[in-house]
């Protein structure tokens, strides 16, 4: 870069979240990284006394949470926010539409939609005033291609991948670019615990994805938008 600027970086405590929070340090980002569960904080505990980690807990499901995150985030006027990657979300399985509450639909909505919704409402103003910049999401390779139980978490993916989509063509005019990733399954260590008995030949490691985002939020990247973009692993 030739100029320092601020990121977002929602989910930089997870799992995925610490490999991309990692790389953009050592790529001269500010990085802010709001946090919720006091234990997740231990994960960047390598990286606390670096200056360009702004830590600060926020609840992303609340639009009051994301705004105060959006002003922490432009308030350093020698490094304007440049960036949000939206890394929060969840996955659950569960049985076919019929036999499944409603209530279980809603939850995955919740979680993986309203968070990337709401922080990025929060943050276009900011990235405006700034000249425009780059905003980065999670979907999955199962939003195009999906598999049985996992209707909510399907439908949400989608509904990511419909949001990035709609916001690269409301905001090119603000240089505002939007791009998904659509990975198979991260080899992050929850899934591992979660999934011990699985083939990961085609699981794709969170250090390869941060690579990607760390491209996508960078100059070089200034001709992408409205990309989704599959990251299969390499089995």
């Amino acid at each position: 870069m030739t100029q320092r600027n601020s990121v977002i970086v929602t989910g930089g405590t997870g799992g995925l979240g610490t490999a991309v929070t990692t790389l953009l340090l050592d790529k001269g980002w500010r990085v802010i990284v709001p946090w919720i569960a006091e234990e997740e904080v231990d994960r960047l505990a390598r990286h606390t006394d670096n200056p360009d980690l702004v830590l600060t807990q926020a609840d992303l499901f609340d639009p009051s949470g994301t705004e105060a995150v959006a002003a922490l985030a432009s308030s350093d006027v020698a490094a304007p926010l440049n960036a949000v990657v939206n890394l929060v979300g969840g996955f659950a399985m569960g049985p076919r539409v019929h036999e499944s509450p409603i209530e279980d639909f809603e939850h995955q909505l919740q979680l993986n939609l309203r968070p990337t919704y709401a922080m990025t409402k929060a943050a276009i103003p900011h990235l405006i005033a700034a000249g425009g910049g780059s905003i980065v999401a999670m979907s999955t390779k199962a939003a195009s291609s999906p598999f049985a139980g996992a209707s909510g978490y399907v439908t949400a993916k989608a509904g990511v991948l419909a949001l990035m989509a709609a916001l690269a063509v409301e905001y090119k005019a603000d240089g505002i670019r939007a791009n998904v990733l659509m990975p198979t399954v991260i080899d992050t260590p929850g899934n591992r615990a979660g999934q011990p008995n699985a083939d990961r030949s085609n699981w794709v490691a969170p250090e390869r994805i941060a690579q990607v985002i760390a491209f996508l939020v960078g100059p070089d990247s200034d001709a992408i938008s409205g990309a989704q973009i599959p990251l299969p692993g390499v089995g």
